[in-house]
C-alpha cells in the first residue's frame, strides 16, 4: 500500500462513521410525546375559582402542565394530580416555576368552590379552571382531547383523555405526558424545559 493511501483511508472511514451516525435516529428528548411545533392546543381562555379569565400568557416564564378531568373522577384524575405534585417536589427549586392547571370537563358539578378545594388538596399552587359547556367542548376540540358524559343510574360519570399537556416557559406546547409515566419521568421532562 502506498503511504499516502493510509491517511486518506482513515479520513474516509472517519467520514463514513460520522455520516452513519448522522443517519441514526436521535434519542428522544422526552419520555412523553414530543409535540414541539404542533399547530393545536395553542392557548386557553377559562375562568379560575375567583372568576378571573386566565390564559396561557398569565404563566409566562413558567412551565405549564395542563390536565383535563373532573373532581368526582375515582382514579385517573387524583392519580394524575398526585403524580404532578410528586414531580413538582422532585424538581426541587425548579418546582416553583411549574404551574399545574386542572381543566374540568364537568362544569355542571365542578363549581368554582369545588374546583378550588380539589386542586388545593394536591398542592396549594395548583389551579382549577372552568368554562361553560360550550367553551369546554370548544377547548377540548382545540386540544384534540376526548371527553364524554356517561350515564350511571341516576347520575353520570365522565370518560376523558388521560394526558397532560406541557408548555415551556415561553408558552409553546412541547410535550404530552402519558398516564403510565412515573413521577420521575414527568420531572425529567419538565426539568429539560425549565433548565
Amino acid at each position: 500500500m502506498h503511504p499516502i493511501d493510509l491517511p486518506r483511508r482513515r479520513l474516509l472511514v472517519a467520514g463514513s462513521a460520522a455520516l452513519l451516525a448522522a443517519c441514526q435516529p436521535a434519542a428522544p428528548a422526552f419520555h412523553g410525546i414530543d409535540l414541539t411545533g404542533a399547530d393545536y392546543a395553542q392557548d386557553f381562555r377559562l375562568r379560575d375559582p375567583a372568576g378571573r379569565t386566565r390564559t396561557l400568557a398569565d404563566f409566562k416564564g413558567q412551565a405549564v402542565l395542563l390536565f383535563f378531568g373532573f373532581t368526582q373522577c375515582p382514579d385517573v384524575c387524583p392519580t394524575a394530580l398526585a403524580r404532578a405534585a410528586q414531580a413538582k417536589a422532585l424538581l426541587g427549586e425548579l418546582g416553583a416555576r411549574l404551574q399545574v392547571v386542572f381543566v374540568t370537563v364537568d362544569p355542571e358539578r365542578d363549581t368554582p368552590q369545588v374546583l378550588q378545594a380539589y386542586t388545593k388538596a394536591f398542592d396549594e399552587s395548583f389551579l382549577g379552571l372552568y368554562g361553560s359547556l360550550d367553551e369546554t367542548a370548544e377547548l377540548a376540540r382545540n386540544f384534540k382531547a376526548y371527553y364524554k358524559k356517561v350515564p350511571t343510574g341516576a347520575s353520570y360519570t365522565m370518560d376523558h383523555t388521560a394526558l397532560s399537556y406541557v408548555y415551556d416557559p415561553a408558552g409553546q406546547l412541547r410535550v404530552v405526558l402519558r398516564h403510565d409515566q412515573t413521577a420521575e419521568q414527568y420531572a425529567q421532562d419538565l426539568r429539560r424545559l425549565l433548565a
